[in-house]
Parts: structure tokens; sequence; C-alpha cells
């Protein structure tokens, strides 16, 4: 049975509908917590079978409101990819991950925008990532991969939307897995808040509530057979 090690940075922000996809297959995940008292990034020798890291809210990488553990986490991220240990990254993860890699990152407000992305590689995902698919970013500052790396999927506006590092490192701006009741609890949980209204954004994630249900499938196909977590 695998086992995958996720960091969350945030009590609100997780795993989502990506949990029953995850256990449906048996694969066994735990979720560290270096925000809390005790918490710790997890050690890369005790890791398991893959790397997840989870989006930030209002934490960032590029100065402005770093999240505290950047330094470690860049650490760890590195050593994975260095042992070609397969890593997930989303939002504040995927900033992470482009770091690790030899990329960079841009400095740009909160923002909480649901919509759309679009494939730009006919074999993301081992062919399995749809033409078209929704697309939900909670996160403060933006991934600006390396230039080695393969961009799969970009955002309604031009950015990268997602980009793989190497045969099974994946950086998604977005959450493939959100839910309606992580971004009131981000919200809820800050007392910061995005920048722009949000009620376009919440009336647009009910909408789609189906297409994410729907594009998740294939999107969780493809991510498995790509980071071996079934073999």
């Amino acid at each position: 049975m695998k086992y995958l090690s996720v960091i969350q940075h945030t009590s609100a922000e997780y795993l989502g509908l990506m949990e029953d996809h995850l256990e449906g297959r048996k694969i066994r995940f735990n979720y560290a917590r270096p925000f809390t008292e005790k918490g710790k990034p997890p050690n890369i020798n005790t890791m398991g079978d893959g790397l997840v890291l989870l989006g930030g809210g209002p934490w960032g990488s590029a100065g402005g409101r770093d999240v505290p553990t950047l330094a470690d986490e860049i650490t760890l991220t590195r050593a994975a990819l260095m042992t070609g240990l397969p890593i997930l990254a989303f939002g504040l993860g995927a900033q992470i991950l482009s770091i690790a890699a030899d990329g960079g990152v841009e400095s740009t407000p909160l923002t909480f925008k649901a919509g759309y992305a679009q494939r730009t590689d006919d074999t993301a995902l081992n062919g399995y990532l749809p033409k078209r698919f929704a697309h939900v970013t909670y996160m403060r500052d933006r991934p600006l991969p390396p230039a080695y790396a393969k961009v799969l999927a970009e955002d309604e506006d031009g950015h990268t939307a997602i980009f793989q590092i190497g045969e099974n490192a994946l950086g998604f701006t977005g959450h493939p897995g959100f839910k309606l009741a992580m971004a009131e609890d981000l919200i809820m949980e800050f007392e910061e808040g995005p920048e722009d209204d949000t009620k376009e954004a919440f009336a647009n994630l009910r909408a789609m509530k189906t297409d994410i249900e729907d594009a998740l499938v294939p999107i969780m196909t493809g991510v498995i057979q790509m980071t071996g977590w079934m073999r």
C-alpha cells in the first residue's frame, strides 16, 4: 500500500475531493501541519511514496508574506526532486516546487478566482487532462516555472495553470479538488482576505461544482499513472 506525506499550510485547505480518489485506490496519506505549535514538515527519510504540497491561503513565497516554513520546504522539495520522489503541488505548493526546481515566483496580490483553464499539451497527464477544465485558485503570488519545465495548461489570463518537472513532479496553480467550504473557511481563518470582491468567485464556484467533480476523474487517473502510486 502506497503512503503519501501531505504538507498542510492552513487548517482550511486540505486534499478536498481528492481524498476519496486516493482512498478508493487504497493510497494512504498523512497530513503534516507545520503551522501548529508542535508541527513540522516531514523528514525526507520517512516521507513514503510521494510528497504533496498544499496551498497556503494568504501565505506566499515572493517576500510579501512568506509562509514561515518556506526555506525548510524548499530544501525538502529539492531533496524529493533529487531522489526522484513523486511530487504533487497546489497553489503555494506549486510556488515551492518552482523555486526548488530553480525557477522563481512573481509577487501578486491575494486573489480568489473560480474559472477555467485550457490544456496546452495533448499528452498532458498521459493524455488524461481534459481540454478545458475547472480551475480554482485562492493564492498569493504566482510560480514562474524554470525554462525546462513542461507547461501543460494555462489559465484564462494566459498564465501557467499546470506545469511538469521531470517525469513525476506536477505543479497546479489551482486545486483540482477544491470545495466551496474550503474557500469559506479560508476567509474565516484569516483576517486578510482577497482584495477583489469574492461574490463572483463564490457564485462561479457554486455553479461549477459538477464540472470540478467530472474533471477530477481523468485528472486523478493521469496523476496516479505519472506518479506510479498504483504500482
